[in-house]
């Protein structure tokens, strides 16, 4: 098939190139002409594993195109998906849907002949009401479906999350869009690839739902790994107690400093602001937006108390900045709310990630950053671990402890086991797992 890819970010760049390397012909369109220009040259703006392969081999076999012409490729594509950014809107919260309605335009006045639109971005219920509304305004005569199709990528697993799906939800109105969807998803469909057909409003809410539910659940064991803390119990095993029931299961219970990223934030604060728009409030996401902003905050204080409560003039090493590992995202990753309390506090940070430098330079230029987790430590009071990368689950203990001045060592993520770190000679406080210092303070504050 021939599709067309508004939008060369992180969901329409993953998208396009695994859609060529099922065989369709795809051109993604965007407006930054400089990032048009590095992908036809090769270069990946975004870091994901496994994509700069991806698209230089679809490249090379002429099925992914890059172009900054929209009208072209719409006009010659049997699907159009519309994959731009969909940001929290400054002052209210609100999904910003400009830019997805600015494609919706562009897309009326080039459009010919029957053509399927389908939104890949995230966004609120009724939208593909008002793109479909938007593109027969400009182009009353247009033969189009307006389809929803919600992603469920993970950054860092993406193209495995694309090819090897949960499933595939595809919302739509009019049937004529169930058979070019299929054909689109063909390849997967033949591997029993769950295709989930439902109302065009029903999908679009599907992934809000999804979103908010994976960040209650999150914000729910961080919850519990407090009262860990200050009861004496360890959260690793009750997460692990909980987990063992089918209904509940594993996946993201593992407590740490909270959510970030291109989504969690994003998607909830929508889902909320939608909820209050159509007078049927969602308190349990009101409440999950709330407590995992304090949790950031509270990883800051927990840090500080680490270090005696004073770290004026102290050096904190940070390892990991990005929001989670294998990528370089660093949107409202719990690390920029963490080092800004410490910095608020008089502490000296140095820092180190694998990928995210670049971009943490440009939301905190003035930060020290090291080469590696070693350089990092070197002179350092507080070795904290933000994100947990590869990298940094098999450092050498004997190593940091005597390049730091105090070996005191953070782990926001339980990478580490106790009896190891305190047997290296470190001072080690955990998530969820009491030292004796704080539940004896706990006890003491339950008392009184």
């Amino acid at each position: 098939m021939r599709i067309t890819m508004i939008g060369s970010g992180y969901v329409g760049l993953v998208s396009g190139a695994c859609l060529a390397d099922f065989g369709h012909t795809v051109t993604c369109v965007d407006l930054d002409s400089e990032k048009i220009k590095a992908l036809r040259e090769g270069r990946i703006p975004i870091f994901e594993p496994g994509l700069e392969q991806l698209v230089a081999r679809n490249m090379g076999e002429q099925r992914l195109l890059f172009t900054t012409e929209l009208a072209p490729a719409v006009e010659a594509a049997d699907v159009v998906f519309i994959a731009v950014g969909t940001p929290s809107r400054r002052g209210d919260g609100h999904a910003d849907l400009s830019y997805v309605y600015a494609a919706a335009a562009a897309i009326g006045e080039a459009i010919s002949g029957f053509t399927v639109v389908v939104t890949k971005s995230t966004v609120p219920v009724g939208t593909g009401d008002e793109i479909e509304r938007i593109i027969r305004e400009i182009n009353p005569q247009a033969d189009v479906v307006v389809v929803s199709n919600p992603e469920f990528l993970r950054e860092g697993a993406a193209i495995d999350d694309f090819k090897l799906p949960d499933r595939i939800v595809i919302g739509l109105e009019d049937e004529r869009a169930r058979a070019p969807m299929s054909e689109v998803y063909r390849p997967l469909y033949l591997n029993q690839g769950p295709l989930m057909f439902t109302g065009r409003r029903t999908a679009e809410l599907i992934k809000y739902a999804a979103n908010a539910f994976l960040a209650m659940k999150i914000t729910f064991i961080n919850e519990i790994a407090e009262l860990c803390e200050r009861t004496g119990a360890n959260v690793q095993d009750v997460a692990r107690g909980m987990g063992l029931d089918n209904r509940i299961g594993t996946k993201f219970l593992h407590a740490g400093p909270g959510y970030g990223g291109s989504c969690f934030p994003k998607d909830t604060a929508a889902l909320a602001k939608t909820g209050q728009d159509h007078e049927a409030p969602l308190r349990l996401v009101e409440t999950t937006i709330a407590v995992n902003e304090s949790r950031k905050r509270a990883m800051g204080r927990k840090i500080i108390t680490a270090m005696g409560g004073d770290v004026r003039g102290k050096t904190v090493a940070v390892l990991g900045l990005t929001f989670k590992p294998n990528t370089d995202d660093m949107r409202d990753a719990p690390s920029l709310a963490i080092v800004q309390s410490l910095r608020d506090a008089g502490a000296v940070i140095r820092a180190y990630d694998p990928q995210g430098m670049e971009p943490a330079k440009a939301l905190m230029p003035d930060l020290n950053y090291a080469k590696d987790a070693y350089d990092a430590a070197q002179g350092a009071d507080c070795l904290v671990l933000i994100t947990e990368w590869s990298a940094f689950r098999s450092l050498d203990l004997a190593r940091l402890h005597s390049l730091m001045r105090k070996p005191t060592l953070v782990d926001l993520r339980n990478v580490y086991r106790r009896k190891e770190v305190e047997a290296a000679g470190f001072n080690y406080w955990s998530v969820g797992q009491a030292t004796a210092r704080s539940f004896s303070v706990a006890r003491v504050q339950a008392a009184e």
